[in-house]
């Protein structure tokens, strides 16, 4: 049986059922109007999974600086705890890499679309590949793993619980400084400084993101573009 996490104070732990997405139950337990700061994980299957649930108290175009939040808070984690020739860096769409390649990808919903609308509750998730997915992982170069980038000392149950309090000293910066701390941060793991990005039928350089963490690119016609974050959230059903 898997040990139980410990997380601080104000996050509580769920274990997802074998087989059940825990970012579909995140969301499933929001709705249902749970308490936020609730993790649900999955730590089976050569994967580490999880969902934490907020209660946005501003309207979803800031709120959805969560994604980022977590992202970054993950980030600091595998960071403290992998050898140190081990760089993780994020793609704005969610895309996490280890020493470039994907080795998973962050994902939100909330309970509205509407940037202007302050959101009942906000999900945010990831997925993390712990071991390689096959026997001969230079038939997909762009994809990697924690052990395939040589982090097998690195424990699933340590790192989920040391996202947790990654994630939560990041809350409350953002709390309390406003988005500048997070926005520096994240603007220094990003992939896709000096390259080119594609976002839907948009293909061009990426120039950065605003201060709500919206993308800023150059298209290949050479006209300028802001793409929200809000535009990753999952639609809710």
């Amino acid at each position: 049986m898997t040990e139980s996490p410990s997380f601080p104070p104000l996050l509580a732990g769920l274990a997802a059922p074998p087989g059940e997405d825990p970012f579909r139950l995140a969301r499933d337990q929001a709705r249902g109007g749970c308490d936020a700061g609730l993790i649900v994980h999955d730590m089976e299957g050569g994967a580490l999974r999880a969902a934490i649930v907020f209660a946005p108290e501003v309207p979803l175009s800031r709120a959805v600086a969560m994604l980022p939040l977590c992202a970054v808070g993950l980030q600091n984690a595998i960071g403290a705890l992998s050898p140190p020739e081990v760089g993780m860096h994020l793609d704005w769409d969610g895309g996490l890499r280890l020493n470039g390649a994907l080795c998973g990808r962050m994902r939100a919903a909330a309970s509205t679309q509407d940037p202007k609308d302050v959101p009942d509750w906000l999900v945010v998730g990831f997925e993390l590949t712990v071991l390689p997915v096959n026997d001969a992982p230079g038939e997909t170069p762009d994809e990697t793993s924690l052990y395939g980038e040589g982090c097998g000392d690195v424990d699933t149950l340590t790192l989920l619980e040391s996202w947790a309090r990654h994630t939560l000293v990041w809350i409350n910066r953002w709390a309390d400084e406003g988005a500048g701390p997070l926005h520096r941060e994240w603007s220094g793991l990003a992939w896709h400084a000096d390259k080119e990005v594609r976002q839907g039928d948009l293909h061009g350089k990426y120039l950065g993101v605003d201060e709500d963490f919206g993308l800023l690119m150059r298209a290949v016609d050479g006209t300028s573009h802001l793409i929200p974050m809000t535009r990753l959230l999952e639609t809710d059903s």
